[in-house]
Formats: C-alpha cells, sequence, structure tokens
C-alpha cells in the first residue's frame, strides 16, 4: 500500500516514502494513539455531522433526494471527500469495515448526481446552474474536484478500489477538454487540484493529468482571477510561481500551491520552480510561523502577514494552514532531503495540529491563538474561545482526519539505499526480510531504541533535532561520536559491521527562548519549550483572584519537570513544568497609559507557575491561556 506522495520512478527526489503499510505506530506512542483516536472517533464523528452539518443532505438536493435548504458553504463537498479520503487511508492501518455502507451509499449517491459530462458540484447543480464553471476566482468547482480526485487515489493505494477515481476522472476530462493546454486560459481563485492531479498521473500513468497541472501552476501569477476586494496576493495570482519571492495573501492557499509546485519539481525537474519554492518556504517558516508551527497570522483574509507580523492574541493559525504547510514541508523533504524541512513538520505536529484537537477527538479548533485573554468574546465562528464540535466552513476536522489517517507515511524514506527516520515515533518497520522496531517516548522525552530482528547489513539514519542540545549514540552496547551527515542527520553505517540495537539520547532540557527582535507583538516576553514541544500558562493553574494577565514569569529561575503526566491519556505522557513568577500590582482607577515613574515599580509576590504543553490547553477547562509570558 502507497501513501498520499508517491514520486514516481522518473522523480529527481532525495527520498522516498515506504509504504504506507510497511509502518505501524506504537500504540503506545503519541502518533500511534493519536491516529487509533482518529479511527475510533474522530472519523466516525466526521461521518455523522456530514449528515447533521448539511453536505450530504445538499448532495441529495442533486438528485431530488432532498428538498432542504442548501446549508454551509458552497464549497461544502469537499468536506464529503475529505472524509472519504480519510476512510481510505485508515484501511491501512484499521479495520474500517463499519465505514463500508457509509463509502458505498456515498459513492453511488455521488455517482448518480454526477452529469452526463462529468461535471459534480451540489451547490452549484442545485442553487445556480447558470454559473457551472464561469466563477474561477470563488466557485471552488476545482478546489472540490482536486479532494475528490486525492479520496480516489487513497482508495486505490490501499485497496484498490477504483469506483471513487472513476467518479473524479470524469470530471477532470471535461476540465481537460475545457480548460486545458488548448482550452480556455483559467486558475481556480483556490489551489488544490494541483497535487491532486499530479498524484492521480502517478497512479494511472497518464501524462494528461500533469501536464494540466503544469498548466494551472504556469497560469497563475497573470492576474487572470480579476480584481477583488482581497486582492491579487490573495488568490497569489499577483506575480508567477518562479518569480515568488515571499509566501503571501490567503496562508492555505499559498501553501497547497507550494506543495502542488513542489509535485512538479520533482517529476520535470524544473530548477527555477524550485528555487522559488525554497524562498516562499524560508519566508513562511523563518519569518511568518508561530513558535507553535502555526501559519497566517490575520483574520480578516486568512492570511500571512509581513515578516514578524505575528500577535499572539490575534493569531488566527488556521489549522488548515498547519496541515498545508506540513505536505509542503514534506514535499520538500522528499526532493531535498534536508531534516530542516522534517523539523518544522515536527513543531506543527506536536503543537498546532495537536493543540487543534480535544482529546476525546470530537471538538476542534478552527483558529489557533497563542494567547486568549480573560475576558476575550470567543463568540466568533472561525475564532472561538473553547472547542466546537463542528463548523459551519468545516474544512479543518475532516482535514486532519485525512492527515492522521495516513501519518505513519511521513515517519521514513529510503534514499539510496539507506533508510532515513524524520518523525521520532514510536513504531514497527518492515524493511524487505527485516523488521525494524522503534521505541521511543517522543515528544516527552529524548531517548530512542531501534532493534533489528536480526543483523542488519546497510546505513541507517535519524534526523538530530532542531531542539537537540546534544546527542550520545550507542550501537550494540559499544558507544561511538556522533557523526552528521550535511542534510542534518547521525549516520550509523552498518555497511561493514551488521547492526542489531542502536541507542540515541537527545537532549532536552526545557529552554527559555526570546521573540526575534523584529517580532514587536512579543517583545518583554519569553516562551518556555522543552524538546519539541511549546509551553503555555492556564489560567486553571492559577490561584483564584489571580488573572492570568497580572502574571510575569522569572526566566532565570530554575525549571522543574514534573514526574507524573498531566494526563491520563495513551500516548499523551506529558509533564508540566514548574517555574516561578510574580502578580503584577494592578492598576486601579488610574489611565489606561499612565506615565512612567520607574522608582513606582514593585516586583509583586511570588508565585508558583505551572506550565502545561500548548496541544493540551483547554482539555480540563475553558479560560485564559498565554504562551509568551511577560518577564517585566
Amino acid at each position: 500500500m502507497h501513501g498520499p506522495v508517491v514520486p514516481t520512478a522518473v522523480a529527481q527526489v532525495a527520498d522516498r516514502p515506504l509504504p504506507l503499510d510497511a509502518v505501524v505506530l506504537g500504540a503506545e506512542g503519541m502518533l500511534g494513539a493519536w491516529q487509533r483516536r482518529n479511527a475510533e472517533a474522530s472519523i466516525p464523528h466526521c461521518i455523522a455531522h456530514l449528515e447533521s452539518g448539511g453536505a450530504l443532505p445538499n448532495m441529495r438536493r442533486v438528485t431530488g433526494e432532498s428538498d432542504a435548504p442548501f446549508r454551509g458553504f458552497h464549497f461544502s463537498d469537499s468536506d464529503i471527500y475529505k472524509v472519504l479520503e480519510a476512510i481510505g487511508w485508515a484501511a491501512a492501518s484499521s479495520d474500517i469495515s463499519e465505514h463500508l455502507p457509509f463509502v458505498d451509499d456515498t459513492v453511488d449517491l455521488l455517482r448518480r448526481a454526477q452529469r452526463e459530462d462529468g461535471y459534480l458540484n451540489s451547490f452549484f447543480q442545485s442553487v445556480q446552474p447558470e454559473r457551472v464553471l464561469t466563477d474561477f476566482r470563488w466557485g471552488h468547482e476545482l478546489y472540490c474536484l482536486g479532494h475528490l480526485l486525492q479520496a480516489g487515489v487513497a482508495w486505490v493505494r490501499t485497496t484498490g478500489r477504483r469506483d471513487l477515481l472513476e467518479i473524479g476522472l470524469r470530471f477532470v476530462d471535461l476540465i481537460d477538454e475545457r480548460f486545458g493546454p488548448d482550452g480556455e486560459a483559467v486558475v481556480c481563485g483556490h489551489p488544490e487540484i494541483e497535487t491532486a492531479l499530479i498524484e492521480v498521473h502517478r497512479v494511472t500513468g497518464d501524462d494528461r493529468h500533469l501536464a494540466l497541472a503544469h498548466v494551472f501552476l504556469d497560469r497563475r501569477g497573470h492576474r487572470t482571477l480579476g480584481e477583488d476586494r482581497f486582492g491579487y496576493h490573495y488568490f497569489q495570482d499577483h506575480e508567477p510561481l518562479r518569480e515568488a519571492s515571499a509566501a503571501t495573501g490567503h496562508a492555505v492557499r499559498q501553501l497547497y500551491l507550494a506543495a502542488g509546485g513542489a509535485d512538479l519539481v520533482a517529476e520535470t525537474g524544473d530548477e527555477p520552480l524550485g528555487d522559488a519554492l525554497v524562498r516562499i518556504w524560508r519566508s513562511a517558516f523563518l519569518e511568518k510561523q508561530y513558535i507553535t508551527g502555526g501559519l497566517g497570522s490575520r483574520h480578516r483574509d486568512e492570511a500571512f502577514g509581513d515578516p514578524f507580523e505575528l500577535p499572539p492574541d490575534r493569531a488566527y493559525a488556521e489549522t488548515c494552514a498547519a496541515i498545508s504547510g506540513f505536505q509542503f514541508g514534506w514535499r520538500m523533504l522528499l526532493l531535498t532531503g534536508e531534516a530542516r524541512y522534517a523539523d518544522e513538520m515536527e513543531r506543527a505536529l506536536v503543537n498546532a495540529l495537536a493543540e487543534s484537537t480535544s482529546l476525546d477527538g470530537t471538538r476542534f479548533f478552527y483558529s489557533s491563538p497563542l494567547q486568549l485573554r480573560t475576558h476575550r468574546d470567543g463568540a466568533h465562528e472561525q475564532a472561538p474561545s473553547e472547542r466546537a464540535a463542528w463548523y459551519e466552513c468545516a474544512c479543518c476536522p475532516p482535514n486532519l482526519a485525512r492527515l492522521l489517517a495516513s501519518l505513519q507515511g511521513y515517519v521514513a524514506t529510503t534514499a539510496d539505499g539507506r533508510l532515513r527516520l524524520h518523525l521520532l515515533a514510536d513504531a514497527v518497520l518492515r524493511l524487505g526480510e527485516r523488521i525494524l522496531t522503534v521505541r521511543t517516548d517522543q515528544p516527552w522525552g529524548g531517548r530512542m531504541t531501534l532493534t533489528f530482528d536480526a543483523p542488519h547489513h546497510g546505513a541507517v539514519e535519524v534526523r538530530v533535532p532542531a531542539w537537540a542540545t546534544g546527542v550520545r549514540l550507542i550501537v550494540d552496547d559499544a558507544e561511538l561520536p556522533v557523526e552528521r551527515s550535511p542534510q542534518g542527520y547521525v549516520v550509523i553505517d552498518g555497511n561493514d559491521a551488521a547492526i542489531t540495537n542502536i541507542e540515541l539520547f537527545f537532549a532536552m532540557p526545557v529552554l527559555v527562548r526570546e521573540p526575534h527582535p523584529h517580532l514587536d507583538a512579543s517583545r518583554g516576553t519569553v516562551a518556555v519549550t522543552r524538546g519539541p514541544v511549546v509551553y503555555c500558562l492556564e489560567q486553571v493553574d492559577l490561584p483564584d483572584g489571580i488573572e492570568l494577565e497580572d502574571v510575569i514569569i522569572d526566566p532565570d529561575a530554575p525549571f522543574e519537570v514534573e514526574q507524573e503526566p498531566l494526563v491520563d491519556a495513551a500516548g499523551w505522557r506529558a509533564p508540566a513544568i514548574r517555574g516561578v513568577g510574580r502578580v503584577r500590582p494592578r492598576p486601579t482607577g488610574g489611565p489606561t497609559y499612565p506615565v512612567r515613574r520607574p522608582e513606582a515599580r514593585t516586583d509583586g509576590d511570588r508565585i508558583a507557575l505551572r506550565l502545561v504543553p500548548y496541544a493540551l490547553w483547554g482539555n480540563r477547562a475553558p479560560g485564559a491561556m498565554r504562551v509568551w509570558l511577560p518577564t517585566a
């Protein structure tokens, strides 16, 4: 079984993913427990809300089986497709038999709703048929088609089932005929179909799909979408992709577009495009990313801001943006083999993405702020003050479901005969006739063991995380010097002497981090991290009568890692961290902006602080929270 991204045999990539069924995530590890929770709770939750939220009734309007008003956003079809894709990928790691009646019924519904010419979209077919394939700026028709194709790819790769993909291919034939290389020059306002078309090419071997993706990528940036209140940058239609110098506009659109560009570079070797993608990546992840891995700072247009425009309390950081950044990073890793891409995938995974879902797998954040004020009005549907069961714009929950269902596909690759581990996860890997068992308490601890079931000849490389302050290596009971590759991996060469057991120890002390000097919104504050995990302070851990906004932290006081995990949940052995702070005297009755009087300052009363992983905030009780803590 192959996973979501499988470059062809002629693709110019540094790494190739292991088959999806060659990696089994350990049930006791964070990623394995999360994937199981996704299968047992999140996917059934998503299936139920396709009905109650309106997506399936909307599709039945097309077949005449429902006369209910259209509900939700006009791209609600994409939620159906993402849930189908999630179930398809889940077939590689869990029993999906209970979902098969839903899948059969839904695929049959799609088949009956599809027009003779292949077109399929519940909104335009049932609400605005006169506008079919006319509103490319906002219509999302090709975006929805992209998700339909990716769902079809998942089922072909895990089960061999082709009926869902065939529905998508009929629609693609219509698009190719009307808007292909010799057709009308259009692009979709929301990129997504590009990655889907290239993956369909990889499944079918049909060069038409690669050519169509190529055309769509080349057409963008020539202002074909027309004027709009958000401007051309919002759609990445302001300049050709090969000329891009920075990540800009709607964050999810930008990162899906970049992911499609990376797929095209892999299959064509387009160096100018590859150079542009590196520029986009550096802009997004080195200048415009939150410490939690969140991406996109502006609520108005769900967009990237200027470099270091990263307000913690106004962070939009949509869950789908973190997912699309993860997908872009994976494709760049395959292209280059560089560990820096996996570092950022890990950052997002254990912070921004883990934070998005409740521990029972049935409530979700859409946006992910790094500070929730005590008196915040969290009533806005896409910026709530606590996790919600569903959203009118429900893109995030099913998007998470499809990522988590295929999560084992991002753990390891092969490169020139070498096994390379990127996500440091508890897992069992099947390598031909060899079985490799990986045991680790990542991301909560720094120890990692790799045990082969028989002596292994060959090189093994393990990513050295950017957060590790030191590394020890023991191979078959002998401590060895750590040899790092230029790409950022520990190299264990088993070609001369066979390997049976590898132990790695990554030092992960508590670290106090400062914001970049240009990050004005967080000046005068610090963030506490341990390994890849970002910590925060919650109101629930403060004494009665003390508001979070009145607390400052002493960054020079010692920190203590608690021995017992914060929550009793499989795989989430996350410790809290204890530190020292003070309670600032609160001005009463004075001006909002008093005159500075240094002689009147006081440090306030000392207070013990308990910091918890950002990923877990809001699970014990609703209330205020902040990552960046003031120091004075």
